[in-house]
């Protein structure tokens, strides 16, 4: 079982990491053939609209909810209540998914002004977006469904299948940036035909596999079935507490929509190239720490749940701060590696830099945020995180108007650094709650060795931050370089610094087998 368990893991892990890879990939061709101006601006709101509602959705509150629901009638029941309820869920989730695509096509320039205001000053960014969101807004329904079958996989064991799914939309956005583009006057239109293909192409690559498990559904109208009900009632708290952190991406877009063209791409590459890091880091962490606290706490082990929550919160210190150093400094040589060639200009490099330096001053907080909220949901408490997250949410907001205002007043030519610089503070505020929670209700008690820690970590990030910034920062033109010479030095330099960063650490005290779960406290 373990075994087993430890090779799913594997898989979805490899796939997973191959899917970044390629995403990555993906937003470099963006940016090389589509740079950051207002086509690309209207391009990404129209995707951004069909993906809030999938992760607000199908990845979200659908999969968290019907999964549960799919096992317990697995264990329980027969094979054909399995294939009762799987066709039950397909065909009602089918139905409402088709009402609302129908709703959002129609209603196309009603939700471009909702969420882009600022492309109302603009008639044919706002024309292109409205006509891109189209196209787009299908993605909802097929990727609805996949993840409808990407649980009943999951549910029987077939893990990479789902895991290799995703890599299917970066393919055929990267085909049709390079494939389809020069077909069109408007070459943006072949990225959301892209994502239109990506959909439908990643619902049809799992029918096999459900044809071969024998639980390829038949769907049927079942919205007074009692298991339809529960997984819908099981929805909508779930809903709710995804629903904070989508909205705070949704505002940022609002008010990025008003600022300078090009502003929303800015800010999205920025955004990609903080999520990397993010994802290897504190998302890891997190996984890994599920399963025993979840162990720890219906155990009634008090002490070993705080123990192991010590840990992992340690083990981040250690990886996370120095990550974030690692950002702020060589963003600008990040930026200019990876996107800033033909139609990304550098001034389009200068912007996302700004953006990016902005959102790795909260790189711990946002860090923070995916393991401590890990602390809550172990304990089945969803609740606090939701009210948390919440406050957060209400405080970027003013913040976001705040910097946002700030910025303009004083004629700063980066004015959505502010909204990047105001989730870096509500990222803290969050995690400083979530904190504060732990402590309150005696889950959580910081351990022994924090202040030897910390200090150590702060004196060996500071000579990796010189020895970088005067390395990489400021004796190297990037945009000048070859694209060969750049991912070259650029890369150096990363060595350079993870290790500076842990020589330092080793001469300061620090060893590996102070971070061994169950070791106890780093000294």
């Amino acid at each position: 079982m373990a075994s087993s368990l430890a090779r799913s893991t594997s898989v979805v892990g490899a796939m997973t990491f191959c899917s970044r890879i390629l995403g990555f990939v993906r937003d470099v061709t963006l940016a090389v053939m589509f740079g950051a101006g207002p086509a690309m601006d209207a391009f990404l709101v129209a995707f951004k609209i069909p993906n809030f509602l999938r992760r607000l959705f199908a990845e979200g509150a659908f999969a968290q909810s019907f999964v549960p629901v799919l096992s317990s009638t697995r264990d329980q029941e027969s094979g054909d209540d399995v294939k009762a309820l799987v066709s039950a869920v397909a065909g009602t989730l089918g139905v409402i998914l088709i009402g609302l695509t129908v709703i959002g096509v129609i209603a196309a320039p009603a939700l471009i002004y909702a969420f882009a205001p600022g492309f109302a000053d603009s008639p044919s960014q706002f024309s292109l977006a409205v006509d891109l969101l189209r196209i787009t807004f299908p993605y909802l329904l097929f990727i609805s469904l996949t993840a409808l079958a990407g649980g009943v996989l999951n549910t029987y064991g077939q893990f990479a299948v789902p895991a290799v799914t995703p890599v299917l939309l970066n393919i055929c956005m990267i085909g049709a940036a390079i494939g389809l583009s020069p077909l069109f006057a408007r070459p943006e239109i072949a990225l959301a035909i892209g994502v239109f293909i990506a959909g439908a192409a990643q619902l049809a690559f799992q029918i096999p596999f459900l044809i071969r498990i024998d639980r390829l559904p038949r769907p049927r109208w079942a919205w007074a079935d009692a298991k339809v009900r529960r997984i819908l009632r099981l929805m909508l708290p779930i809903m709710f507490g995804s629903s904070v952190a989508q909205l705070t991406l949704l505002l940022d877009t609002i008010v990025a929509s008003c600022l300078a063209a090009g502003s929303v791409s800015w800010l999205y590459y920025a955004d990609r190239l903080m999520e990397f890091p993010l994802g290897i880091f504190s998302v890891a962490i997190a996984t890994v720490i599920l399963p025993t606290l979840s162990a720890r706490h219906a155990s009634a082990s008090t002490a070993e749940f705080s123990a192991t929550l010590d840990w992992a919160l340690k083990l981040l210190a250690l990886l996370g701060l120095p990550a974030m150093v690692g950002l702020f400094v060589l963003a600008g040589p990040l930026v200019a590696t990876l996107f800033n060639y033909r139609s990304f200009n550098a001034h389009d490099a200068l912007m996302s830099q700004y953006a990016l330096m902005a959102y790795s001053l909260g790189f711990m907080g946002f860090s923070l945020v995916k393991v401590l909220v890990t602390g809550f949901y172990s304990r089945e408490d969803s609740r606090t995180p939701v009210r948390c997250g919440v406050i957060s949410m209400i405080c970027g907001m003013a913040m976001n108007l705040i910097f946002v205002g700030i910025f303009l007043l004083m004629r700063w030519p980066a004015p959505h650094a502010g909204l990047a610089l105001a989730g870096s503070l509500g990222a803290f505020i969050n995690a400083g709650l979530l904190f504060r929670y732990l402590r309150a209700s005696g889950a959580y008690q910081p351990g022994a060795g924090w202040a030897a820690l910390l200090w150590r970590v702060a004196l060996a990030c500071i000579v990796m931050a010189v020895v970088l910034h005067v390395g990489a920062a400021t004796t190297m033109v990037w945009e000048s370089r070859s694209a060969l010479m750049r991912v070259a030095w650029l890369s150096f330099w990363i060595g350079a610094g993870v290790a500076i960063y842990f020589v330092v650490l080793g001469l300061a005290g620090i060893r590996p087998r102070q971070f061994r779960l169950g070791h106890g406290s780093s000294q």
